[in-house]
């Protein structure tokens, strides 16, 4: 079996698609993956990439067919715009460059939603079975980087949006509300439209313990944000929410930022406007199997969203990771992951921008004893057993996009 992988975002990059393709090597398939040349999420070309290539190689057994991008230089709303339209195009260029015989088309879709066009013109063409998995929905997600107030260009983003989910053969929604919000805007059924939750790869679930870096953070109680920093994390809310906490009594509550984005410099400013150095560190970006160095040091891991109605219908890939570190979930968020960690019992949770609900919550947690947070971790740990497990949701992902089942 065949499947051709598209995407704009790959290895060296800092994606669960990696994962997904190893997967889908070690059970057997044949994969092609089209994406772009790395350079997400500073702007900048990853060593031994340019303008220039390499535009083919070979990841864990799968081959990758690179197109070229504009890339996303000072993470300016020009830049991004430019990175979003560029890939699309460039790589509906490339598909010439595919060997073909595919079975069947996936894509992994992040923002842009622009980023299946190209995979819908291949499985069109080919007369093959198209399967899009929406990580960010469109046009909503863009609104949350991007603040798009012309209604001209807002009916544009939503026309196209709507006109490249219902030409999906499948779509794959990471929640039921998020599944609901598709179905009704493409006219699919549910049996076209399935649920299927992002995984975290198992090595989250193993700690990694480093004497120097616990060393380096020791005596402050560490809350530890991994992944991307945008304006739809509300970061700028999370550190003015740790000031609080720390002023009515958490006077060695530590935010530790693993991780980079666009908003870094922004949060840095802040920051050092505020006074937070002791309060903030930024550690910077980090590969995937280095997080669970920072999760293993963590007394609590925190998650964050924008109050935008539409982020809701979402739940976080790195939800799955932080309960399978086995430590409190702080959760700043509306929807379905507010819903999950509030099920899991794996933590506290407060509406999205809430800031003084965040730090009551930061403050209750500080306050608990060692074991009533281990407690609280053990039950994130079981929610992330029951519910996130890779080799379950693989094989569902691997079905759906084979077989629609």
């Amino acid at each position: 079996m065949r499947i051709l992988v598209v995407t704009q975002h790959f290895w060296p990059e800092n994606f669960r698609i990696n994962d997904i393709v190893e997967g889908f090597v070690q059970d057997g398939l044949s994969v092609d993956v089209l994406c772009g040349l790395p350079n997400y999420p500073k702007g900048e070309w990853f060593d031994g990439y340019s303008a220039d290539g390499p535009f083919e190689e070979v990841y864990k057994g799968a081959r990758v067919f690179r197109a070229r991008e504009i890339p996303r230089k000072g993470n300016t709303g020009k830049t991004i715009f430019l990175n979003y339209v560029s890939w699309p195009l460039y790589a509906a260029g490339a598909l010439k460059r595919l060997p073909g015989g595919y079975d069947a088309v996936f894509c992994f879709n992040t923002s842009p939603v622009l980023m299946c066009w190209p995979a819908i013109r291949y499985a069109k063409k080919h007369h093959i079975p198209f399967t899009n998995y929406v990580l960010d929905l469109w046009p909503e997600n863009l609104y949350s980087v991007l603040p798009v107030k012309n209604r001209f260009m807002r009916w544009v983003a939503q026309s196209v949006s709507d006109s490249l989910y219902r030409r999906c053969d499948r779509l794959i929604a990471m929640s039921g509300p998020l599944q609901e919000r598709l179905c009704a805007r493409t006219g699919k059924s549910t049996a076209d439209v399935a649920v299927i939750p992002q995984y975290c790869e198992d090595f989250y679930a193993v700690p990694q313990h480093d004497a120097a870096l616990e060393a380096q953070f020791a005596g402050r109680f560490n809350v530890v944000f991994t992944g991307t920093f945008t304006p739809a994390q509300s970061l700028d809310m999370v550190i003015r929410a740790v000031l609080d906490a720390r002023a009515a009594g958490a006077e060695h509550l530590h935010l530790l930022l693993v991780g980079d984005g666009m908003s870094r410099e922004a949060l840095q400013k802040q920051a050092a406007d505020l006074h937070a150095g002791d309060a903030v560190t930024f550690y910077g970006s980090v590969p995937a199997t280095d997080v669970p160095r920072f999760t293993a040091l963590a007394d609590a891991l925190l998650i964050s969203l924008s109050d935008s109605p539409d982020l809701g219908l979402t739940v976080p890939g790195k939800l799955a990771s932080y309960m399978a570190a086995a430590k409190p979930v702080l959760a700043s968020m509306n929807g379905a992951g507010y819903a999950a960690v509030l099920e899991s019992g794996g933590g506290l949770v407060s509406p999205a921008c809430d800031q003084k609900a965040l730090a009551d919550n930061m403050l209750a947690l500080y306050r608990m004893t060692d074991t009533e947070r281990a407690a609280l971790g053990a039950k994130a740990k079981a929610y992330y057993t029951a519910h996130y497990r890779r080799a379950e949701l693989l094989k569902r992902l691997e079905e759906f996009t084979v077989k629609g089942v």
